[in-house]
């Protein structure tokens, strides 16, 4: 108790029964500060979690279920607990220990603390208890139940035997009596693992940072519900990509989410403070839950704080988004993001029986026609008109009616841009397959260039530990005169703007303010003249070499009169070799996340990623896009 209060919690290990029961109880009453045992009540929580999940299978309530339960030890009779809390019956529960079933008049030692689970009852063995019921929940030794209990059970039994490193009984034995169950054990080489991980971290991230005095049932009950629904949702692609070739749609192998999945801490969190606020025992209730969620995803993802206003921005008006290769993994993953984060009405182009059968073996939970709206690329009343409206568009560049047609129907990069186009579609994105180029080229050709651009170029951000860079041109314009590195400065700017925060642009050089007089030197020098003059509420400088811009130190050495002050954040590259190159390597040797590479200059908002592009990277792709759109029509 001396910790308080100089810690904010306190987590108890180790501890047996029922020694663990007093220390737990003499503590809260005396602090107020959370302490929790984990042994305990970090079991319970999975154990509930998993019991929710497990009952709907069922297609029962937990208060219909009849329940035995081997163990009555910390953990057994927490979980106990727990699982009344959530609505089983304390008259559906017999409780067995190494003596039998806990009942009144039982011969054998029993505290008060297994008392209160004794019941008026004539069975006395644990395989008496197990006949017609619905849950077995182990918490004891390994063996203690055979094939003969798990057959005199009720049809399609749930049994949790968590007795580590080898269960009450193995689940491939429950599998030849009983095919039908299900199944939950504490190992991580079967389905369902029950693991204390899945919660303890992220209930007192919640419980601290509300400022909770004590982690009481409302608040368990609640952790419990956010990792049971998890489930219900769609994977993170993280997860899809650590556990390959496993099943993660919500079913008998997967009604317990995986211990290390990265959504825990934005899920959990704000359920334990919501049920904190409510119960009356948090002094710092958390107003905002929903900010305070996107404020907890900084730690999954690196780039929430930085598009942060682009989600803002993309949220007020809903848009129309339009994904080009909708039969693809990738698109769909993100899909599922946007819909679930409400940022724009999606449509995908591709063939609805592919799609369908892609989202059911991919385990997402979005639905044609309700989540998003489908574009059959190969449907003749669709394209027709479409192909007819693309070759007016490119009949004086060689296209024939017939090749357009074709076209349409074979290239869903042109469909997504024809719908752009017409003005069916507020935003786009397409290339998670295929070259740059060529997505670019037929992009180019249909949405066209702003007219106030000269130049279309791509920007591609980098968030770092040591913070933010901007780098122009990764994707595009393989070696841009000096006019157009200019403008592709302005237009990387104007975008920089759009994140909130001021560019500093550095034009990149192997030449440092005309030490070197090279077409390259020149070319990049005459492009930063021409953009501090014609640009002057920019700060930029150059041109110098990249350490020069990133420590002004070494810049000032250099050129104390550098009209750019800090560290730039804005780098404009020379050309599209070393703009590339500088992009990997940061990203690699770096640890960098990327967003983008966005395009810059066309007349509608468009974009390209390119095959490397995760699903989380296609998000953010489409939040800028959406967020610009709302911009331009305020």
């Amino acid at each position: 108790s001396a910790l308080e209060p100089s810690f904010g919690g306190i987590n108890l290990e180790d501890i047996k029964a029922p020694e663990c029961f007093e220390i737990e109880a003499r503590l809260r009453d005396q602090m107020n500060i959370p302490v929790f045992h984990d042994d305990q009540h970090g079991t319970a929580i999975v154990v509930g979690a998993g019991m929710l999940n497990a009952v709907r299978l069922l297609g029962k309530e937990l208060d219909e279920i009849k329940l035995v339960c081997s163990g009555a030890g910390a953990a057994a009779q927490a979980c106990l607990n727990m699982l009344k809390t959530l609505g089983v019956k304390q008259e559906h529960i017999i409780v067995c220990d190494q003596h039998g079933v806990l009942r009144n008049g039982r011969e054998g030692p029993m505290d008060k603390y297994k008392t209160q689970y004794a019941r008026d009852t004539e069975l006395a063995t644990l395989k008496e208890a197990l006949v017609g019921a619905d849950v077995f929940l182990g918490l004891s030794v390994p063996g203690v139940i055979d094939q003969d209990d798990v057959a005199n059970m009720a049809d399609r039994p749930v049994i949790f035997a968590l007795a580590n490193p080898t269960p009450e009984i193995m689940p491939e034995r429950v599998k030849e009596v009983r095919p039908d169950a299900l199944i939950a054990t504490g190992r991580s080489d079967y389905p369902n693992q029950v693991n204390n991980v899945l919660c303890f971290p992220f209930l007192f991230r919640g419980a601290l940072d509300c400022g909770a005095t004590v982690i009481n049932e409302e608040m368990k009950a609640a952790c419990a519900e956010a990792i049971a629904a998890m489930v219900h949702a769609a994977p993170s692609d993280e997860v899809l990509n650590t556990y390959q070739g496993e099943q993660l749609t919500f079913g008998p192998e997967y009604f317990i989410p995986k211990p290390f999945d990265p959504r825990l801490i934005m899920e959990i969190p704000p359920g334990v403070a919501r049920a904190a606020s409510e119960s009356g025992v948090a002094t710092r209730p958390i107003d905002d839950l929903d900010a305070y969620r996107d404020d907890l995803s900084r730690f999954v993802f690196r780039s929430g704080m930085l598009m942060k206003p682009m989600f803002e921005a993309a949220r007020a008006t809903k848009r129309r988004l339009v994904f080009a290769e909708g039969e693809g993994g990738k698109m769909l993953q993100a899909c599922q993001l946007i819909v679930s984060e409400r940022l724009a009405d999606v449509t995908l182009v591709g063939r609805p029986n592919v799609i369908q059968e892609k989202i059911k073996s991919m385990g997402l939970s979005i639905i044609p026609g309700q989540d998003f709206e489908i574009v059959d690329n190969l449907s003749d009343d669709v394209m027709t008109p479409i192909g007819e409206e693309y070759h007016a568009l490119m009949a004086r560049q060689g296209m024939t009616p017939k090749a357009a047609q074709t076209r349409v129907r074979a290239n869903t990069t042109v469909v997504s841009s024809m719908l752009l186009h017409r003005g069916d579609a507020d935003a786009m994105l397409c290339g998670t397959f295929g070259t740059y180029g060529k997505h670019l080229r037929l992009v180019e050709e249909i949405v066209g260039r702003d007219g106030a651009s000269p130049v279309v170029g791509a920007l591609t951000v980098l968030i770092l530990s040591q913070g933010t860079i901007f780098l122009t041109d990764t994707h595009v314009n393989l070696d841009p005169t000096a006019e157009q590195l200019c403008e592709l400065a302005k237009l990387a700017a104007d975008e920089i703007r759009r994140f909130g925060i001021q560019p500093k642009a550095a034009f990149l050089s192997h030449s440092n303010f005309g030490s070197s007089n090279t077409t390259s030197a020149k070319k990049v020098r005459q492009a930063a003249t021409m953009f501090m003059d014609r640009y002057p509420d920019i700060e930029a400088d150059g041109e110098m070499h990249a350490d020069a811009a990133l420590e002004e130190k070494v810049r000032l050495d250099l050129l104390p009169n550098s009209k750019l002050t800090g560290t730039a954040n804005l780098l404009v590259c020379p050309n599209l070799d070393s703009a590339n190159i500088a992009r990997n390597l940061l990203k690699v040797l770096g640890n960098g996340v990327t967003v983008g590479p966005l395009l810059l200059g066309l007349k509608k908002e468009a974009h390209v990623a390119t095959a490397s592009t995760s699903p989380r990277g296609i998000f953010n792709m489409a939040a800028v896009a959406l967020a610009n759109v709302n911009r331009s029509n305020d």
